[in-house]
């Protein structure tokens, strides 16, 4: 689950976790009030949608007079805003934060992530602050410091240290600030069951103060019912419609952009499925686990939620009947096909318990457009055979 810039920086201030002052808004008129309540002479009118590369997609100005935070926010709130993460169908823009205006000397990027690999959190931080982390990885790794942080010491002082001395801040007292930052910002992780935190750009100020002029959060969703504080801030009008609706009929649904729709039960398959279609030549239109439990209806609402996606040119089924029978799966997906117009080609492979009773089941039913497949790379090569016919 991700959070809104001022949602993360409402549990930024509960960990000392410096941030400017700044007020959500969700009309014009509460953002010009919000700026004479914030005081001063300059405003920073912020897009709030679940995306990074805000500020070039122009969701992020500067506003140096009341006038031009209404006439900012108006052009701001009800915009359609397109970033490199939202795609190009982009976000309604829906709120707005206006935050007071920072003496930014240096600009630097500070995040916590999961390492997979390393099993472990890792603090990244870079001197290359308000550009794309994934752009300065690709062009100069060299910038990105990573320290890894074993959870059952928490971060120490020579974790931040080796940040320090990687970022090249030779001030002690800089030094101190910096540490002291980055300590809180790892107790946050730990404490919320964070996924991912990132703070870009973090600003150093003329003071030499050490701010948090953006923020992005991510949580774990199985973890959410240890945070009702933190669930209670999700925003369902920023999440996929599809996966939040296949997450209501116990489906595991991620679209993708390709155009071939998969069913699979378990996550590991599901992976395989798509790997086998990308090397046979096709491209995965989603990825969706319909589980251990599948049955007519949980197979008819997937049908539902892939066929939304107009790319779908095929549909590739691929079961290992492990905890459920595959004469089960077999007739699921007949009676799936009567309550779903199933309109494209659709290869199914079932194999492991009654697998044999399932293909006689498939035959006997003699549906045109159900084609049958004998193992995972004859169904791959299926399923893109039918999409390209399809197309």
């Amino acid at each position: 689950m991700n959070i809104h810039e001022y949602q993360a920086k409402q549990i930024f201030k509960k960990y000392g976790v410096p941030t400017p002052r700044g007020i959500v808004a969700n009309t014009a008129d509460e953002a010009v009030k919000n700026a004479q309540e914030l005081g001063g002479n300059i405003w920073v009118v912020k897009a709030q949608i679940h995306a990074g590369g805000r500020g070039l997609g122009g969701g992020v100005k500067l506003a140096r007079s009341l006038d031009e935070v209404r006439k900012l926010s108006d052009e701001i709130l009800g915009m359609t805003l397109i970033t490199h993460q939202t795609g190009p169908e982009g976000k309604l823009v829906q709120k707005v934060y206006i935050e007071e205006g920072a003496d930014i000397k240096d600009e630097l990027y500070l995040g916590v992530v999961l390492d997979r690999a390393k099993e472990m959190p890792v603090v990244m931080a870079s001197t290359e602050g308000g550009m794309a982390i994934e752009d300065v990885a690709h062009n100069t790794p060299e910038k990105i410091i990573k320290v890894a942080v074993d959870p059952a010491i928490g971060f120490q002082g020579f974790h931040g240290r080796e940040l320090v001395f990687g970022l090249g801040i030779t001030d002690p007292n800089e030094q101190k600030k910096f540490i002291s930052f980055a300590s809180k910002l790892f107790k946050l992780y730990m404490e919320n069951d964070a996924e991912m935190i990132e703070i870009n750009p973090l600003i150093k100020t003329g003071s030499g103060e050490f701010l948090a002029l953006d923020g992005k959060m991510g949580f774990d969703d199985s973890a959410l019912y240890r945070h009702p504080e933190i669930e209670a801030m999700r925003d369902i009008s920023e999440e996929d419609h599809d996966e939040r609706e296949a997450g209501q009929h116990g489906l595991s649904y991620v679209s993708l952009d390709g155009e071939i729709g998969c069913m699979v039960n378990g996550a590991g398959l599901a992976m395989g499925t798509m790997d086998a279609i990308n090397y046979i030549g096709g491209t995965p239109a989603n990825f969706l686990d319909v589980g251990g439990k599948a049955n007519a209806e949980t197979v008819a609402k997937g049908f539902e939620i892939i066929l939304k996606n107009p790319k779908v040119k095929a549909i590739f089924v691929n079961i290992f009947g492990g905890i459920v029978r595959c004469d089960r799966i077999a007739n699921g997906i007949l009676e799936a096909t009567k309550i779903t117009n199933v309109h494209v080609p659709v290869v199914v492979r079932l194999d492991g318990t009654n697998a044999p009773e399932a293909a006689e089941i498939l035959k006997n039913a003699n549906i045109a457009n159900i084609i049958t497949a004998t193992d995972l790379a004859d169904g791959a090569a299926k399923a893109v055979a039918a999409a390209k016919q399809a197309k």
